[in-house]
């Protein structure tokens, strides 16, 4: 297509809008059509077409010269890969990513050519061309099964697919290590694109060899949430330094693709049951709240990135939330947009005349260099088309098709997109200084020499979408023929795969789920006895043999059911890891084998972390559990919730909190969710059915899984009372001190332990011959941890916490889901560090496994503080619950230092209580309250202290907590762009230079620089003074502009003059260090703390370490 013909485009296009309107009504009413001829009969451009018959096919004919001569001409006839740098003297290398673009291009036209009855052979040409080359890419990624297997246990660089193959024999060219291939987002978009040709009628996949690879594609892309990798770009970071990094667009890519393929049958239409792909919905509920979370950041080190584009509109259409999507584009508009295109992201180096090519990474603060003249590119508006099509928009079609065209290059076969545009080196300075003056040039596409030989240069990536879009505003292509399975829909109104298998119907699936939704609970007793105690009370429940032939499973027997998935012995693929399944799995009635199941939820799992002997605790998860999924059910049918109860939960005082959830079921309204008790049997038509058809139909069913059984009790209860009870708790400690336990023998200790009833003393007696002989030394018949054990048991009976933690500290437990509660902290821009208050801590910034999380607490924590091993894994599980619920509670924490926040939880329960008892001995229910009040501000509006709490403790309160006020990591920026000897603090000293070159004023990345200047100080009351002090000087500063700091800034020392003009004002002659007064000290009163601090600043002014104007007048406020 010639560029002359971009108005005819845009008035067909105009012509057709009403049309796309009715369409996508009739769509979203359910009205969707899987055939071609239908669909196309129901867009009104349709007649258009056959009314302009004739020069419609014109236009196709000039599409199809165009695609041969622009992208089918430079496929592999091997692999039918395509290149991906056409000035390789030798061209070998093919990208995923880019093989997939020019696909979709070809794909794209042979959907148009279907309306044509007579179109040469060119439709199945066309499609067989696109099929060649995804087959080509499964083909390459086939070889690497193996790398599969291991990225399912490993999520490491080395574990990863490969993204670059040669382009003749498909095989890798790059070593793990020589480039960056962990692209998550790149294995996504082939799903996607797969899953859409498949849609159209392709035939793709040919065996079940295929099928069972392609499901581990799936397993591959479900944990991108946690996996960072290099992006779109490949570089990682913006500091191209070969470091990973979480991305919103792989996350947005990976939901998306998650979405597409759920319950997609991989032989299409011809399909059985066996070639359906299954997704874990939790982990894609996992990926959609982090996407959600992170927009519209890109990563750490990118505020905003042009890869948001193409992730959060076509092709994947990762999330339907209008005011976020428009937010985030609106973001990368007005920080990325350019008058020759986007730039990728701020000071990204590629393509500019000042990058090193002979280099792979980019020296430290080297990316100052390019800021300003960043390459802009044109691919981006050929995007935005797109997307303005699919809004019906022509006003923005006619808008970025008229900033595209002067863009585009001029050849034989039609208009070339430049993959940039870039400054030439001669109007470097003047663009920096005036950004969007100068000239810039196109990058070498078009008629080139290499080697002395003639060649076309062409962007293949850039030219496919260029394709797509034209077909579109020319009205050749319908936008159901580009989309089949309808992503430009929100997820209620897109047709529904199969009913067969479970389906996002309910609501888009970033929308809250509608207020009506019902959660289904079915009440579980696990004896007859139980069953008629709870029976006298007005509570109806069922046993398990009651609800027969339907059975009941632990989670852990679903996990291995799903291990049976995508395995694949001769491509040495497992299937599925046993991961445990979350609420949302766990809330499908199942079918398999003949057999219906249901699973209960893994809170409801006999558990030896000691969080389950806690009742109070238990059923606070069970509200949890409900309004998640309240919030984030997104599929067809209603949730069903299990409920198990034993005997166990009865017994003492937890016992009445559990009739009092019960009397909320009751009335059906349990915190808002509206919940609806009743018999399983009455809920199967309404619940949410899964079939696992993957599970083998000869399968043992009853030999293989352990469905959870009733339990013969014997003899049964009058009432409730006859429940053994348990005693009051005690929260008192007694601990023997000033033992000389050491001095004793083996015999000695055991003969203690005997005759002491005394658990406390026990357990230090069992901690002695631990250390001394080990887990397995025999004390009366017993090992030392079967000892153990058995103390923990009689503790958590009697409620006695101090010692529950001590033994479970000792057997070095850890608490199952841990790592998803660190990944939620993470991915919300925290960081988060483990240890004992005033220990060195181990700073946590990427997901990690379980095993590394127990090796930090069991090293960080348990030398020095034997009960905070498990008492940090406490505070981190209903940290991960409430960041996640309430995210506005840790508004200003960047930092979540756990040892710092047992030290605020110590000064709350000081202050606040004046009993003399430990927070060891605290349930785990009272423990979380407690975490919840400190962490909770309980001031005024606009109030910035509260009231309720005196000076000293509001400041010990919050530098224990590390929160900071808002914006004040900008202030910090504004501070050192005056600075030019740097900011000093607690032995600290923070550049000038390179921070500012390397980093920019908004990015995560310095603000987490800051906390690691700030982590130095070892007083929480001393850290909010500081924070304090910085607020002040970036108001000098900011108010006269004329100044600035010639010496580095040492907070310490203003702190400390501040400190004496204190003293002195009160008259106290005697210097000391105890600065509590000052601390208690309100800030901003007439003789305030702020005050104090202005003064010490201005007496550094006279002293000369300010520069600026000779005569002037400080303006504070």
């Amino acid at each position: 297509m010639n560029p002359s013909s971009v108005n005819r485009s845009t008035t067909d296009f105009v012509v057709a809008v009403d049309a796309l309107r009715s369409a996508s009504n009739d769509v979203s009413q359910g009205q969707h059509c899987r055939e071609r001829k239908s669909s196309a009969y129901l867009d009104e451009r349709a007649k258009n077409f056959q009314a302009n018959y004739e020069e419609s096919v014109t236009k196709l004919n000039r599409y199809y010269k165009q695609v041969k001569r622009q992208i089918l001409r430079f496929q592999s006839p091997t692999t039918g890969l395509f290149p991906r740098d056409l000035t390789e003297p030798q061209i070998i290398s093919a990208h995923v990513r880019d093989s997939v673009y020019c696909a979709a291009a070809v794909w794209a036209l042979a959907q148009a050519y279907k309306r044509i009855d007579d179109d040469r052979g060119r439709t199945h040409e066309l499609a067989q061309s696109a099929v060649k080359c995804m087959r080509g890419i499964l083909e390459c990624w086939l070889h690497q099964a193996e790398k599969v297997e291991k990225f399912k246990q490993s999520q490491t660089p080395k574990n990863s697919l490969h993204s670059v193959f040669h382009m003749v024999t498909g095989e890798s060219i790059f070593k793990d290590n020589e480039y960056e291939h962990l692209q998550i987002d790149c294995v996504a978009l082939y799903l996607i694109f797969l899953v859409q040709m498949i849609q159209s009628g392709l035939q793709i996949i040919f065996t079940t060899d295929e099928v069972n690879f392609v499901q581990n594609l799936v397993f591959y892309v479900e944990r991108a949430y946690r996996t960072p990798d290099f992006g779109m770009w490949e570089r990682g970071s913006k500091y191209n330094n070969g470091s990973s990094e979480l991305h919103a667009s792989s996350i947005g890519l990976a939901k998306a693709a998650l979405e597409s393929i759920n319950g997609e049958n991989m032989f299409g239409v011809q399909g059985a049951s066996w070639s359906v792909i299954y997704v874990d919905i939790d982990a894609h509920n996992r990926n959609r709240t982090i996407f959600d979370t992170i927009l519209p950041r890109e990563s750490n080190s990118k505020n905003t990135d042009a890869s948001l584009i193409p992730t959060i509109l076509w092709p994947a259409f990762a999330i339907h939330e209008e005011q976020l999507v428009n937010r985030t584009i609106e973001k990368v508009l007005r920080r990325l947009k350019g008058s020759h295109g986007l730039k990728r992201f701020l000071r990204d180096g590629h393509g500019t005349v000042l990058e090193d090519k002979s280099r792979k990474y980019y020296r430290p603060s080297e990316i100052k260099t390019f800021d300003g003249i960043e390459c802009e590119w044109p691919l981006f508006y050929i995007y935005l088309i797109i997307d303005s099509v699919y809004k019906s928009d022509s006003e923005k079609v006619a808008h970025y098709q008229k900033l595209l065209q002067p863009l585009l290059l001029t050849s034989e076969d039609g208009p070339l997109v430049p993959r940039y545009y870039y400054v030439p080196k001669d109007c470097l300075e003047q663009e920096k200084n005036a950004p969007g003056t100068q000239i810039r040039l196109p990058s070498n596409e078009g008629k080139i020499k290499v080697n002395n030989e003639s060649r076309d240069n062409i962007f293949l990536w850039g030219q496919s979408v260029y394709i797509i879009s034209q077909l579109l505003a020319d009205g050749l292509l319908n936008i159901t023929e580009l989309d089949p399975i309808r992503r430009f829909l929100p997820a209620a109104e897109r047709p529904r795969p199969n009913s067969r298998y479970s389906s996002f119907q309910r609501g888009s699936a970033e929308q809250s789920s509608p207020n009506d939704l019902v959660i289904q609970v079915v009440l579980i007793a696990e004896s007859v006895r139980l069953q008629q105690l709870l029976a006298t009370y007005g509570i109806q429940t069922q046993t398990p043999h009651q609800i027969e032939p339907i059975q009941i499973w632990p989670p852990i027997e679903l996990a291995k059911a799903y291990e049976q998935l995508g395995v694949n012995n001769k491509l040495g693929l497992s299937g599925r890891p046993p991961r445990p399944f979350g609420g949302l799995g766990t809330a499908k009635i199942y079918r398999a084998c003949g057999y219906t199941f249901i699973c209960y939820p893994l809170l409801f799992e006999v558990s030896d972390f000691y969080l389950s002997q806690d009742m109070e605790f238990v059923i606070d998860d069970v509200k949890s559990d409900l309004q998640f999924l309240g919030k984030c059910w997104k599929l067809a049918g209603r949730p069903t919730f299990c409920m198990i109860l034993r005997e166990d939960n009865l017994r003492g005082l937890g016992a009445r909190h559990i009739f009092d959830l019960l009397a909320a079921f009751k009335r059906g309204d349990c915190d808002g969710i509206k919940v609806r008790i009743g018999r399983l049997q009455e809920f199967i038509s309404s619940a949410c059915i899964e079939h696992l058809d993957f599970l083998d139909m000869d399968a043992d069913v009853e030999n293989i899984f352990r469905p959870f059984l009733e339990k013969d009790k014997g003899k049964q209860f009058r009432s409730f009372t006859d429940i053994p009870k348990i005693t009051k708790i005690d929260l008192t400690e007694a601990w023997v001190h000033n033992l000389e336990l050491h001095q004793k023998t083996p015999w000695e200790l055991t003969q203690s332990f005997n005759q002491t009833d005394n658990i406390y003393f026990q357990a230090q007696i069992l901690q002695e011959l631990l250390n001394r002989e080990g887990l397995y030394f025999r004390v009366d018949g017993d090992t030392v941890e079967e000892k153990l054990v058995k103390l923990n048991h009689l503790a958590g009976t009697r409620q006695n916490w101090s010692v529950v933690r001590f033994c479970s500290s000792l057997l070095h437990k850890l608490v199952d889901s841990l790592a998803p509660s660190i990944t939620a902290i993470l991915v919300r821009g925290k960081q988060l560090t483990i240890s004992v208050w005033g220990r060195e801590e181990e700073v946590i910034d990427k997901p990690v496994s379980p095993n590394d999380i127990k090796s930090i607490l069991y090293t960080k924590c348990f030398p020095y503080d034997v009960i905070q091993a498990v008492l940090q894994q406490e505070l981190i599980i209903n940290i991960g619950t409430f960041i996640t619920t309430n995210p506005e509670l840790f508004n200003g924490i960047l930092k979540i230092r756990i040892g710092w926040i047992v030290q605020a939880m110590k000064l709350e329960l000081k202050y606040y209580d004046d009993k003399d008892f430990s927070i060891n001995s605290l349930s785990p229910s009272m423990i979380k309250k407690l975490l919840y009040n400190v962490i909770k501000r309980k001031s005024d509006e606009g109030q910035y202290y509260s009231p309720e709490r005196s000076m000293l403790w509001n400041r010990q309160l919050d530098g224990a907590l590390n929160r900071v006020p808002p914006d004040f990591y900008e202030r910090i920026w504004r501070i050192l762009e005056r600075t030019p000897s740097g900011i000093k603090v607690a032995g600290y000293h923070l550049p000038q230079q390179p921070t500012l070159s390397d980093m920019t004023q908004y990015e995560l990345n310095f603000s987490l620089l800051v906390e690691q200047m700030l982590s130095k100080i070892i007083d929480p009351a001393y850290r909010q003074i500081i924070v304090e002090l910085f607020v002040i000087v970036e108001a000098i500063l900011s108010r006269n502009p004329e100044l600035s700091f010639n010496k580095a800034v040492d907070l310490d020392k203003l702190v400390h003059e501040a400190f004496e003009l204190f003293l002195k004002d009160r008259g106290e002659k005697q210097k000391h260090d105890d600065m509590t007064a000052f601390y208690n000290t309100l800030p901003n009163v007439r003789h305030g703390t702020t005050i104090y601090m202005v003064r010490a600043i201005m007496n550094h002014l006279l002293d000369g370490d300010l520069r600026g104007i000779k005569d002037f007048q400080c303006i504070v406020s």
